[in-house]
């Protein structure tokens, strides 16, 4: 079952009551997802890479935040972002309309249109961004032949859902990164910083956002 709740900076987020697992931090998804997806992700690629068109896969598409958040991103730096994003359950129309992010927002339309968008084929959102969103566990989905420059890895935690944090599952996203890419994901858990840098990434742990002590970022050589 979801329940509706809302965090520490006034932003919502959603409760899995069948894990007890958020969405979201409870000090605040809004402000979460700026810092660990967008500014250590998303700005720090652009910065280092200077790219100009992006490619970027998600792990648990959700409540649509990332996305939305990555979408207005591309406007403001003038860039074009493919973003693909995998979601097993997504949430069903009764859900989503009620979240807040972007409630009164010159981009209220295009979050709707994330949501909206057909699942499992591709869709431009605007000029600026194509979505993807795949209805398929990380298990499932298929990376031959597909490469990203970003991956915003933002499944539940590995007590909640160990299976999507094994080493041979990680490995497998890892594989997808382009040279210079970045992995990133609110998580700092030791195992996951060994994993990664078994898999040649140069690993850096950085300040979390509020009401968290730490987040990993990785970078493919």
């Amino acid at each position: 079952m979801i329940e509706l709740i809302t965090t520490g900076d006034g932003s919502h987020s959603l409760l899995n009551t069948s894990l007890d697992e958020t969405y979201h931090s409870r000090h605040g998804a809004l402000q979460e997802s700026k810092y660990v997806f967008i500014k250590q992700g998303l700005n720090f690629f652009i910065e280092k890479a200077g790219n100009k068109q992006v490619s970027i896969l998600e792990v648990g598409f959700g409540t649509g935040l990332n996305a939305w958040l990555t979408l207005q991103e591309a406007q403001a730096l003038n860039i074009s972002i493919h973003y693909t994003s995998l979601e097993t359950y997504p949430l069903p129309k009764s859900v989503w309309p009620s979240l807040n992010y972007a409630t009164g927002s010159e981009f209220e339309k295009d979050f709707e249109k994330l949501h909206e968008a057909e699942w499992n084929k591709e869709v431009l959102i605007n000029k600026d961004f194509s979505l993807h969103k795949v209805e398929q566990s990380l298990q499932e989905f298929d990376v031959v032949g597909k490469s990203f420059d970003i991956i915003y890895f933002d499944a539940f935690a590995p007590n909640k859902q160990p299976e999507l944090w094994e080493a041979s599952i990680l490995q497998k996203v890892v594989i997808s990164l382009n040279p210079s890419g970045v992995f990133v994901t609110y998580c700092a858990k030791g195992q996951l910083k060994r994993d990664l840098k078994s898999f040649d990434l140069v690993v850096e742990s950085l300040p979390g956002p509020p009401g968290k002590r730490e987040m990993v970022r990785a970078l493919k050589k």
